[in-house]
């Protein structure tokens, strides 16, 4: 979900990085077509401590957020489903330095989440993940590709798929 940003302060997150409130730096979304069904879906800024997921602390803002998201019929009982889509740039700076990096995380998906606090993503395009447990190193990654996400309800992730890549934000501020 190109508009996502994914675990960085907690399962969601990163859509990710959170839903939140536009930040007043950030390109508003614009209004989707009456009775379309999507809304606005904004990323709120957030902050990790050193050590969560780099060596130092960093910050994200969205700088472009035009995500959208639309509810969706539930697959079964207990179950909500959401599809996301639309622009979104995320600049992640290293607090310590301010060395900063640009991800554009412009991806879609759709995203089931279970009564357990469990989460399983179906994505095409990049995404930013935040992973301090899971399948790929503790670390902050721009994830591109086609894959699924799946959290666990203590917010471990897996990615898998036939085609992934990741870019490491972690090094690109060190």
């Amino acid at each position: 979900m190109r508009s996502i940003v994914l675990g960085t302060l907690g399962t969601a997150c990163v859509a990710v990085v959170a839903l939140g409130t536009v930040p007043a730096a950030a390109t508003p979304a614009t209004a989707p077509p009456q009775g379309s069904g999507w809304e606005p879906a904004p990323s709120a800024p957030w902050d990790v401590t050193a050590g969560e997921r780099c060596a130092f602390a960093i910050h994200g803002e969205p700088i472009v957020d035009k995500v959208v998201r639309r509810e969706l019929p539930p697959p079964a009982e207990g179950v909500t489903r959401s599809a996301y889509k639309g622009d979104l740039v995320v600049r992640v700076t290293n607090k310590e330095t301010g060395a900063h990096y640009d991800a554009d995380v412009s991806g879609s998906a759709v995203v089931d989440v279970y009564a357990s606090g469990s989460q399983f993503w179906r994505v095409v395009g990049p995404v930013l993940v935040g992973v301090g447990d899971g399948n790929l190193a503790r670390g902050m990654y721009v994830v591109d590709g086609v894959y699924t996400i799946g959290i666990s309800p203590t917010g471990a992730k897996t990615v898998a798929g036939p085609v992934v890549a990741t870019d490491s934000i972690c090094d690109r501020i060190d």
